[in-house]
């Protein structure tokens, strides 16, 4: 190679660079989110009748509605990225007859992130324990969908004698094979390129990830792509959502499910057979490993059915709940 060439070589590789400089430099400028602050996001997401509970350095994020005559209460855990507003469709339907509570978990909604980072299923299991002794429960009906099913069916097995029935929801706990994650998900355990998702959230990336665990993605509008929008957007919830994920691909899940068939707890399991994060074969898994369980599916629905059509679904449960 002569000097010329060389010196081609070098110009061509220069001009590259700034190239991609300026691109990442476009996207960055295109898509950088500061964080919305949190009394602004309270006025939106967090109106009556919403609560605070301060515990230890956490406020959390909690409703509770419906019956209050109701000695029996409903505790409801959302997913990873959700926030206690996935379950207001089966509130509404629950609520004449049953007292009803949910909270946003620790690294979501308006919450917020752990002081310490740990996002572990004991600190959770713990947490939940410690957050219903507070509110004077001594025995509820715990349900939750995906990582909230994961927390609800661990609680049950460390808390039997707290537990009167349990409802799982396209529920972890088992080792997977999805069929397609969320891309959201899928950037947010990447080195280098997570660390830029803590300032750079591309809406069209979130709006994505919110279609590819519904069933049927036409039934998604513009407010409910808003409300994870702006919840994401919560001081730390960005790092707490890329450091659970970057932990998740790490270790995975703790893997007791073998001490499911210890738990002889009345369990209500509803899947939705569209579900390409967490499949069908997992709802099976539960229904043959839990001693004493009703399993219901849905065809056309996703990975959060309770939100995808909260009508339909919760019949299963007013039907579970009927059952002595």
């Amino acid at each position: 190679m002569d000097i010329k060439q060389n010196d081609l070589m070098k110009k061509s590789l220069k001009y590259l660079i700034w190239i991609l400089i300026l691109i990442v430099f476009g996207i960055g400028m295109t898509f950088w989110e500061n964080d919305i602050p949190l009394p602004i996001l309270k006025q939106k997401h967090a109106v009556s009748p919403s609560k605070f509970l301060k515990m230890e350095d956490l406020e959390v994020h909690y409703r509770d509605q419906g019956n209050q005559t109701d000695s029996l209460p409903i505790v409801l855990l959302h997913g990873t990225a959700a926030s206690l507003h996935t379950w207001e469709g089966w509130v509404q339907e629950l609520q004449s007859e049953h007292r009803i509570i949910t909270l946003d978990l620790p690294a979501y909604g308006l919450t917020g992130p752990h002081p310490a980072g740990d996002y572990s299923v004991s600190f959770y299991v713990d947490f939940i324990d410690d957050f219903l002794t507070r509110l004077g429960v001594e025995k509820c009906i715990i349900g939750g969908n995906s990582l909230g099913g994961y927390i609800a069916w661990n609680y049950a097995l460390k808390h039997p004698q707290k537990t009167k029935k349990l409802i799982l929801v396209d529920a972890a706990g088992y080792p997977i094979q999805s069929e397609s994650i969320p891309l959201a998900f899928q950037l947010a355990s990447i080195p280098v390129i997570k660390n830029v998702f803590k300032y750079i959230t591309p809406r069209p990336i979130l709006k994505k990830s919110i279609e590819n665990v519904y069933g049927e993605p036409s039934k998604i509008d513009k407010k409910l792509v808003d409300r994870y929008f702006e919840l994401s957007l919560r001081a730390g919830n960005r790092a707490a959502f890329i450091d659970r994920m970057s932990k998740f691909r790490k270790k995975g899940l703790d893997e007791n499910y073998e001490q499911l068939k210890k738990l002889s707890t009345p369990t209500l399991i509803i899947w939705g057979e569209k579900d390409r994060l967490i499949p069908i074969s997992v709802a099976y898994r539960f229904q043959k490993d839990l001693p004493n369980n009703t399993l219901v599916t849905f065809p056309k629905l996703g990975h959060v059915p309770q939100e995808e059509d909260p009508q339909e679904t919760v019949k299963s449960v007013l039907n579970f709940l009927r059952k002595n």
